[in-house]
């Protein structure tokens, strides 16, 4: 649900539902480069709970999960992107291109970011909540996601602007992007702010429905 977008690929078929998507078997190639993206993660999110941010190198990080530093740099141009990226925004993507093409695009937005929101809470929820309250505890990382490099506004305004059959953005378009990437990305701070104890799902249906109201 980040940016830069991930490995993992769009399904070459966009008309599944959400649940499909989220199925689709991955090739031999992608299941390794999956794995070692996860193992990358998992020892990061270890050693940062051993060591803190700070003292937690690439080349630390890349010895644990037995890689050379220029494998982790493969898949993550920076210790930042490891956390503040994900393989779900292909998915999303697809997703949204999946919906109506005459339905509003915030009800299209909604409908798909709440479903895989739900969906990764309720098989990662761990995994989910150590980058959200790591996002939101080391201020290079919050920044960078409230800067919006961080954050999923970049492929909204793509898919705002193909839905609109125009070459390039207008100001109505990349407002909107900006408001649901930034709902996106308060709802998640929020969340984390407060020790994980709400359903974000939940949440981020209540914020993207108070966008709805406005």
């Amino acid at each position: 649900m980040t940016t830069p977008r991930s490995a993992r690929p769009r399904p070459s078929d966009s008309s599944g539902s959400l649940e499909d998507l989220v199925e689709a078997p991955l090739s031999l190639r992608e299941r390794k480069k999956l794995k070692t993206r996860q193992a990358l993660r998992r020892e990061a999110f270890r050693l940062f709970a051993e060591q803190g941010w700070e003292a937690t190198t690439v080349d630390r990080i890349a010895a644990a999960a037995e890689v050379s530093p220029s494998t982790f740099f493969r898949y993550f141009p920076t210790k930042e992107d490891l956390v503040l990226t994900d393989e779900y925004d292909p998915l999303m993507a697809a997703a949204i291109r999946a919906r109506p093409a005459d339905e509003p695009f915030l009800t299209s937005a909604r409908e798909v970011l709440v479903g895989l929101v739900r969906r990764i809470a309720e098989q990662e929820r761990a995994e989910l909540y150590e980058r959200m309250r790591l996002t939101a505890s080391v201020p290079a990382l919050r920044i960078r996601m409230l800067d919006g490099t961080g954050g999923p506004t970049g492929m909204l305004l793509d898919l705002l602007t193909e839905r609109a059959g125009l070459d390039a953005p207008t100001l109505e378009l990349r407002i909107t992007a900006a408001a649901i990437g930034a709902a996106l990305t308060e709802t998640s701070l929020y969340w984390a702010d407060n020790g994980g104890r709400d359903d974000l799902a939940d949440l981020l249906d209540r914020a993207l429905a108070h966008l709805q109201s406005l």
